[in-house]
């Protein structure tokens, strides 16, 4: 039972009577603690196990420098298969004279790249025909033109 002031004994009365409380106001820490370092405990062993993937070192993205001079963009349509047939720009040109007129365009460009542009359903061998034309045809760097995700 908690203890009575005496100062409240020989004052007059005047209404209640104060208590005061002899218990510590105080919040007992050490549980609260325990508590705190089983749950990091078990957070710390659950992580590792919650990581879901697979370990894969991607390529660093950069901004690529603006090409100067004139591009060479060469299109491999879908219609390549039937009539081998391929875009230099805007001229529409037979695969058998890809060769020539490639190398009629890079004999005075400064920087030897074509850039190869292909249909979605165009198979990676056909890209690769066209690709060894141009290689044959004396091109340094074949670049492969996509669409980026926001281009949709």
């Amino acid at each position: 039972m908690p203890k009575v002031n005496a100062a409240d004994d020989i004052a007059p009365h005047r209404g209640r009577r104060r208590r005061v409380a002899t218990s510590l106001a105080e919040i007992n820490v050490v549980p609260l603690v325990d508590v705190m370092l089983v749950l990091l405990i078990i957070f710390m062993v659950a992580a590792p196990m919650i990581q879901r993937g697979i370990d894969v070192n991607l390529p660093v993205a950069r901004r690529a420098q603006p090409i100067t001079g004139e591009r060479i963009d060469v299109t491999v349509p879908l219609t390549y298969r039937t009539n081998h047939v391929v875009f230099i720009g805007q001229d529409s040109i037979n695969v058998a004279n890809l060769q020539e007129r490639i190398r009629q365009k890079i004999e005075t460009a400064a920087r030897k790249d074509v850039y190869l542009r292909g249909d979605r359903g165009v198979t990676l061998g056909e890209l690769m025909e066209v690709t060894d034309l141009l290689k044959a045809a004396g091109v340094e760097n074949v670049g492969l033109v996509a669409k980026g995700p926001e281009e949709r």
